[in-house]
């Protein structure tokens, strides 16, 4: 009986845990990290480890909401319908409840830990991301760029961790995020297309053709490879980052390319997801090991 009772309580934890997507969130924690590393200063690995966290939570929280509000949708598509809140593992009030607690206590930490600068940043992204992307999923396909924004503060924040500023090469980190997840994020819609569909969410695939999905991945990498060889003249990194980056880059690009010639594009579109998300950390790597710090 008592192994019931704590097989249940686990069960209900890691439902609970579930609703801050922690494999999404711990891009948080790499991305935020990365600023946190290149940026000029001093930050104690005290810090370090608790503004991160604290990030990494104000994230769980923007996701909690999420889980709320498209708990019903979660429900129509194949690859959410089993998470907790659709399947009635957990009633909705928890994502209300877990997402407002970590938000209660990520913020202040955030303020006093690092600065109330920072703290702001991430009330922008936890804002953008629930009050502005979330609800425009199911109108727009502008909510692809809308939401790239919260998706890029991350690094920022940890730049401003450190600085206590917005500066040039810590916007350029956010926009090395941001035209990523262009990249990222258009091909997710075209390899979930029937899941998008049956949830009504609408994707840039589904508002526009494949063809021209294709066009703006391609179109994105490009602006993705000019942004990441950018902080090379800003003085930010060596120029033997950019010989990295320039090579992941255009063999992402060549990638992207080659989605025009293939006759089975859901495949091929799932493929240059996960050539993106391989692509990320060997670029951050590569701008850690190469950063130049003043």
């Amino acid at each position: 009986m008592t192994q019931a009772v704590l097989q249940g309580e686990t069960t209900v934890f890691r439902d609970i845990f579930s609703l801050a997507k922690p494999r999404l969130s711990s891009l948080v924690l790499v991305t935020a990290g990365v600023g946190i590393c290149v940026a000029p200063g001093t930050f104690s690995p005290a810090q370090t480890v608790v503004t991160l966290l604290a990030t990494f939570m104000v994230v769980g929280a923007a996701n909690s909401f999420n889980c709320y509000i498209e708990r019903v949708s979660d429900g129509l598509m194949h690859r959410t319908r089993n998470r907790a809140l659709p399947a009635g593992r957990l009633p909705p009030a928890s994502a209300l409840y877990f997402g407002g607690v970590l938000t209660a206590v990520a913020l202040p930490t955030i303020a006093v830990v690092a600065n109330p600068l920072t703290a702001g940043l991430g009330v922008l992204a936890l804002l953008l991301y629930v009050a502005a992307y979330t609800p425009l999923k199911f109108r727009s396909s502008l909510a692809l760029q809308v939401g790239a924004i919260p998706g890029a503060i991350p690094p920022l924040m940890g730049w401003t961790a450190v600085t206590n500023e917005i500066d040039l090469n810590g916007l350029a980190l956010f926009g090395i995020l941001f035209c990523w997840q262009f990249t990222h994020f258009l091909a997710i819609s075209l390899y979930l297309k029937d899941d998008y569909t049956r949830a009504g969410i609408q994707t840039y695939s589904l508002v526009f053709s494949e063809v021209r999905t294709k066009v703006m991945i391609s179109f994105s990498m490009i602006v993705l490879i000019v942004m990441t060889l950018l902080v090379v003249p800003m003085g930010l990194a060596h120029p033997y980052y950019g010989v990295v980056a320039a090579l992941l880059g255009f063999g992402l690009l060549g990638w992207s390319v080659s989605g025009f010639t293939t006759r089975t594009t859901g495949r091929w579109a799932r493929q240059m997801f996960l050539a993106t998300v391989a692509y990320l950390p060997l670029l951050l790597m590569a701008l850690v090991v190469g950063v130049i710090k003043n």
